[in-house]
């Protein structure tokens, strides 16, 4: 029973509150952009960008314990980190493709697909703890998302609610 309370109970590289603070950032980045796609009643809205986010963030935290377990069992790193961001990206990427329909001649979901992708980046991020660059990352998309948008439809650019 003991050997069960020490697995459940096993310290990690990071504390725990910074654990949480990243995961939780996570979400709340990825929720901000992911709000605006259910705002636009888009298919993968609030919910899809907050566990893209999370998930990414996860991985990125699962990688670093790797790395902290690797070199404290063999002296040395023994995996290569960059495959993490590879791995996320092209999973993403994947999703986001499905998210892109061509129909009556026109492309949808291009802006969505996009933001799910770029939501997995974030979350890469905030699993970091890269702060600053999760932030900007986020304020950015979302004038780009929501404010250049509107810019268009005002210069004529584009009719309203297409993404």
């Amino acid at each position: 029973m003991q050997d069960l309370f020490d697995e459940l109970l096993a310290t990690t590289a990071l504390p725990l509150e910074v654990i949480v603070a990243r995961l939780v950032g996570a979400l709340v980045l990825c929720g901000l952009i992911g709000f605006e796609r259910e705002t636009r009643q888009r298919p993968a809205g609030l919910r899809t960008h907050m566990l893209v986010g999370l998930a990414a963030a996860l991985y990125t935290l699962i990688m670093l314990e790797a790395l902290v377990r690797s070199q404290a069992h063999t002296g040395q790193v023994a995996m290569d980190p960059l495959r993490l961001i590879e791995a996320v990206t092209s999973g993403v990427a994947f999703l986001a493709a499905g998210m892109i329909v061509f129909s009556q001649g026109k492309v949808r979901g291009l802006t969505t697909g996009t933001s799910l992708w770029l939501a997995a980046a974030i979350g890469l991020s905030a699993g970091w703890g890269m702060w600053s660059m999760a932030l900007a990352t986020t304020v950015l998309a979302l004038i780009v998302i929501r404010l250049i948008k509107i810019a268009e439809e005002e210069a004529g650019g584009k009719p309203r609610d297409k993404d």
